[in-house]
């Protein structure tokens, strides 16, 4: 199914959730310092494993830098 991730058409699996699409991302042993909206929504880190992407939802993340 296809989804946008900040702005890109993105190709990803059926029952894909946002803990899966993140480790697809960022490889390594944690995710830190990353904020994720689907559809406008915030979507609290504790629900990332749980929450399941649908076609076409509209996925923005946002990462943390550090800097000055």
């Amino acid at each position: 199914m296809e989804i946008i991730i900040n702005g890109q058409s993105k190709e990803i699996p059926e029952q894909f959730s946002v803990q899966l699409l993140l480790s697809s991302l960022f490889p390594g042993p944690q995710v830190k310092g990353i904020a994720v909206a689907i559809n406008q929504s915030v979507i609290p880190g504790s629900e990332w494993a749980t929450r399941l992407l649908h076609s076409n939802d509209q996925v923005m993340l946002i990462k943390a830098t550090q800097g000055g």
